[in-house]
């Protein structure tokens, strides 16, 4: 979908900001960019759009050069969300959505219906806050507002560029949820810059960690914390990250050792005693066996951190937790493995516990 190769940015005082970029983003996937302040992250999330131009290198869309799309026809197809929200105070939110759908000449009715199914789908009652200006939504709102904005004219790449970041904590994690879910709806190709390392695992399918306009390890949330390639990706990681925001996924286990099949089940070949998770062909979530018997079973995000995930795990007697991810099962875990991780994630120093 989107595709980097070789690409370099040098600014004219000499400044080498982006030295020999190459990463493919892959349809429908949210890869996050990280790193340190400077590292070349917006730098290159902005070449994508031609905001910057590289010094060398390409970068194609679709198989497709960018210098070969007329520029406004490049932009109209790419949805931009900033830091800064941006949106225009003269306007009310309705004419705010709508502006890019109007320069692609869409009739006004499927403007208008456009409008309302996106504020639907963040929250807003269209009937409340079509007429609203934006000084009288809140920060959060106004995200909201700028997200579907982006959407409007239904681009098929979406850039963002710490979209979150000047929000409360309350406001930023109802957003970074918010966007979880609406990319189940859209699967949209999303480029996301951000400075926060829970953010990028948590919403990333892959995450990008860069220093010095370099990448330095691109990869799953799951394997950046299991695998680092080199001590710098261990101590970004480490320094910036509470084992207790650990994805549930990152330690679920994955030896199918308590996954049974649902034919199998149907035909009566299970004779094992105890709990399992049972699946389909297409290694879909079917529900649990327990004793030869099929019972249903909490089922726990992929991407809920740990801390939530205990929560639930104290409401019930329930042995083994499926982990899912849009109906597909990525693993299974227990009380056990959490203890264990967070044991491996601790040290003892003079008799106290350090994280």
């Amino acid at each position: 979908m989107i595709e980097f190769k070789n690409v370099k940015k040098v600014y004219a005082d000499g400044t080498e900001a982006i030295k020999d970029f190459s990463l493919s983003v892959n349809k429908g996937e949210i890869v996050t960019l990280i790193g340190p302040s400077g590292c070349g992250k917006t730098t290159s999330m902005k070449m994508v759009n031609r905001l910057i131009e590289p010094t060398a290198g390409e970068i194609y869309i679709n198989d497709k050069n960018i210098n070969d799309y007329n520029i406004h026809e490049l932009r109209w197809n790419i949805g931009y969300v900033l830091q800064e929200i941006a949106l225009f105070p003269h306007l009310t939110i309705e004419e705010n959505i709508s502006i890019v759908p109007e320069m692609k000449k869409w009739k006004k009715k499927k403007i208008r219906e456009r409008g309302k199914e996106l504020l639907e789908m963040v929250g807003l009652d269209p009937s409340t806050y079509k007429n609203r200006m934006p000084s009288e939504l809140s920060g959060g709102q106004q995200q909201r507002i700028g997200v579907i904005r982006a959407l409007a004219a239904d681009p098929d790449i979406i850039l963002m560029d710490e979209p979150f970041s000047a929000l409360d904590p309350i406001s930023r994690e109802q957003l970074q949820t918010d966007i979880r879910k609406l990319q189940k709806e859209i699967k949209k190709t999303i480029l996301f810059v951000t400075h926060d390392m829970d953010e990028a695992m948590a919403l990333g399918d892959r995450v990008c960690l860069m220093k010095d306009g370099e990448i330095i390890q691109v990869d799953t949330p799951q394997n950046l914390i299991l695998q680092p390639k080199t001590q710098f990706v261990k101590d970004f990681i480490g320094e910036r990250k509470s084992p207790w925001q650990t994805a549930v996924d990152v330690i679920a286990d994955q030896s199918q050792i308590h996954v049974i099949s649902k034919s199998a089940f149907e035909k009566g070949d299970i004779s094992k005693e105890g709990m399992f998770i049972m699946t389909d062909e297409n290694n879909m979530f079917c529900g649990g066996v327990y004793n030869g018997k099929s019972i249903e079973l909490t089922e726990l995000p992929n991407d809920m951190p740990l801390y939530k995930a205990t929560d639930i795990i104290q409401t019930t007697e329930q042995e083994l937790f499926p982990v899912v991810k849009a109906g597909i099962l990525k693993g299974v875990i227990s009380n056990k493995d959490i203890v264990a991780f967070l044991k491996s994630k601790t040290k003892m120093e003079n008799g106290v516990i350090q994280s």
